[in-house]
């Protein structure tokens, strides 16, 4: 019989891009057992609604998360405006739409070529990372910034894209997308990614139910739920299903993430056509009242924002649930019976963000 043993991972390692870690019990090569440890960058931003009032509290709520800054910002807004049962013009909402789907795309590309560089494919690696650069510059040409854009308010958005703006932004897209065909072709096919991918940390569908997952790390076991499909924004207006796979492992994970940049792209497109003009923000007077739960879809999934207001400046309660911790539970599960050499791309494969995770 195998002698158990200890091996601790993280929260330093080559291969995470975020601190996690984790104590891996193994019996020879093979993982019986992970137990993770998480606090390593907590930041105390929950507790900060206390000293900024609800407008201020925005930028705040944008700095959960230097990868999903500008859907932080959207779901805290959108949860204050619930509230407040404020409407915002159909043109902001568009634009929400829009700015949300640049997010997800130029997450998906860095989450990508993280994954790329961790097999040492460093070709497709510096390729995403190139990709991804033309969407921070169409974030820095729109909103002013690259990384914290500041462009959400209480009441809609801070900023317009006019239509030369929007046409030269679909004219990148555009070779974008026929540029990433290529890319993912080769990637996909490639033996050596298949050798990894393919076979390696199964989550089953009632096991991806029954923890909570969610996400493309959720969808890629084969159930069918997208937040965005509860519908705010402008997303009741376009036409999407979720993508998904019934598969469950690895390379379904990888495989749905892609497929989800070219359906990204395919939404900017719908939204581009159908964005009306006119204004991109009401006044808003007076102070909120109340409590409400806003869902919105993350790239790596559902992210839950409660909001309790009691009539002041300052809100009672800011409370966040993302989806990186509501996925640890399900990669934990994958990594039973697993090698200890498939550790780091079980890990990859959820995409964690542990700075959201902590706040």
């Amino acid at each position: 019989m195998s002698k158990r043993s200890i091996v601790p991972f993280g929260p330093q390692h080559p291969v995470l891009p975020e601190p996690i870690h984790l104590d891996l019990a193994l019996e020879d090569e093979k993982v019986v057992e992970a137990i993770p440890s998480i606090g390593f960058v907590h930041r105390g931003l929950e507790k900060l609604v206390e000293k900024k009032d609800f407008n201020e509290y925005v930028y705040v709520a944008e700095r959960i998360c230097g990868i999903c800054s500008f859907m932080h910002g959207m779901g805290y807004c959108e949860s204050v405006e619930n509230i407040m049962e404020v409407e915002i013009p159909p043109r902001a909402k568009y634009l929400r739409t829009i700015w949300c789907e640049m997010s997800r795309i130029h997450s998906h590309l860095l989450w990508l070529g993280l994954l790329a560089d961790a097999f040492g494919f460093e070709s497709l690696f510096m390729e995403t990372w190139r990709m991804r650069e033309k969407v921070l510059d169409m974030f820095e040409y729109s909103t002013g910034g690259r990384v914290i854009f500041s462009v959400n308010k209480i009441g809609g958005q801070r900023k317009d894209m006019d239509n030369d703006m929007i046409r030269e932004f679909l004219s990148v897209f555009a070779d974008m997308e026929r540029d990433l065909k290529e890319l993912v072709k080769t990637f996909l096919n490639n033996s050596a990614v298949n050798s990894r991918l393919r076979d390696v940390g199964f989550l089953t569908k009632q096991q991806a139910f029954d923890l909570g997952a969610v996400g493309p790390f959720m969808r890629s076991s084969g159930i069918s739920r997208d937040t965005r499909k509860l519908g705010y924004a402008a997303y009741p207006f376009l036409d999407f299903e979720p993508i998904t796979s019934d598969v469950g492992d690895c390379y379904a994970r990888t495989d749905v993430r892609i497929r989800e940049i070219f359906q990204s792209i395919d939404l900017i497109r719908q939204a581009a056509a159908k964005i009306p003009n006119g204004e991109v923000s009401v006044p808003v007077k007076g102070f909120p009242q109340g409590e409400y739960f806003m869902r919105v879809e993350q790239p790596r999934g559902e992210a839950i924002y409660y909001v309790k207001a009691n009539g002041t400046k300052f809100l009672d309660r800011v409370r966040v649930r993302t989806p990186t911790f509501a996925n640890l539970p399900g990669m934990l599960e994958t990594m039973k019976g697993c090698q200890l050499a498939d550790v780091p791309i079980l890990i990859l494969t959820i995409d964690p963000c542990i700075s959201c995770t902590e706040r």
